[in-house]
């Protein structure tokens, strides 16, 4: 059963005649006929009485009219349900984040975007890196921003390095000095942000490679819970630059500096699942990126193609 036999079936019983139901259907009369006589043959019967001055239901006809005439009215509010769900969706941007760049990174970025483009509904997830990766490989964000991490139908485009920093109370002894080795922090007590994370796993393999082990005494899930622990005096950590800049400017952090063979960078990209068109709100976050990070981003001007 075809909509066009449906569509032909409720033209004719509605005009009692198939050269009616022809003309508003904008087809011949012979293709109006063929599909309710397909109809017919498929439901067994016939729908309609032939007569020369038009066509009347039959009581087959009669009992299967509503039906007919709900199954066309609920595709009618499907299709409207979905014109209103695209308007609505046309400017909703959903975009994933890692911890840190969410907190303390995403909002700048996203202040530029409604200056530019108020219309713009950001949806924002947020979780560690893997799971940004997971969210746009999935679909369920259209743009990721996380740690630099690959898969083959995402492409990672590199916006810039988090500085990874020492930050201690700023009277630690280390407040006074140049710069410190990986083992004077190995005597410290040290408090540890989010064991799972990016940061995590690059600071444990550069005290692995110095041949040291931490003292961890905290184990911490934000880089707030930290910081604090820091100010308090309880012990130094590593945190992101971007994440202590506030506490550093006021004083109540000290970022101490490593020797130069200890200093780390992390990565940070913007993740795009590979497609040959990107709506027009994802296009506008990468073209703010692009002028915020100084980036050519080589997919952006094959999404507008």
């Amino acid at each position: 059963m075809e909509l066009v036999q449906i569509e032909a079936f409720l033209e004719a019983a509605s005009r009692g005649s198939f050269h009616r139901a022809a003309k508003a259907l904008y087809v011949s009369q012979p293709s109006v006929s063929a599909r309710i006589r397909a109809l017919e043959n498929e439901l067994g019967g016939p729908l309609f009485h032939r007569h020369g001055r038009g066509v009347r239901l039959t009581d087959m006809g009669r009992k299967f009219l509503p039906y007919a005439q709900q199954a066309l009215e609920a595709l009618d509010e499907g299709k409207d349900l979905l014109r209103t769900a695209m308007l609505d969706e046309t400017n909703v941007l959903k975009i994933a984040a890692a911890r840190g760049i969410g907190t303390y990174t995403l909002p700048g970025i996203l202040e530029v975007l409604r200056e530019r483009h108020p219309e713009i509904k950001p949806h924002i997830a947020v979780g560690r890196s893997r799971d940004v990766l997971g969210m746009v490989v999935t679909e369920d964000a259209q743009v990721g921003l996380a740690r630099e991490l690959t898969h083959p139908d995402v492409i990672a485009s590199h916006l810039y390095d988090e500085e990874i920093v020492l930050v201690t109370h700023p009277d630690h002894r280390f407040a006074n000095r140049e710069d410190v080795s990986i083992s004077d922090v190995a005597r410290e007590p040290f408090i540890l942000y989010d064991p799972g994370s990016a940061y995590f796993l690059l600071i444990e393999r550069v005290c692995r490679e110095a041949g040291i082990v931490p003292r961890v005494e905290m184990r911490l899930d934000s880089v707030d819970a930290t910081k604090r622990m820091v100010e308090l005096g309880l012990g130094v950590s590593f945190l992101p630059r971007s994440g202590i800049r506030r506490e550093a400017d006021q004083g109540s952090l000290a970022v101490i500096p490593l020797a130069p063979e200890y200093r780390v960078t992390l990565p940070t990209c913007v993740l795009v699942r590979r497609q040959q068109h990107y709506p027009p709100g994802v296009l506008a976050l990468l073209r703010v990126l692009e002028d915020m990070y100084d980036k050519h981003l080589p997919f952006l001007q094959q999404g507008a193609a």
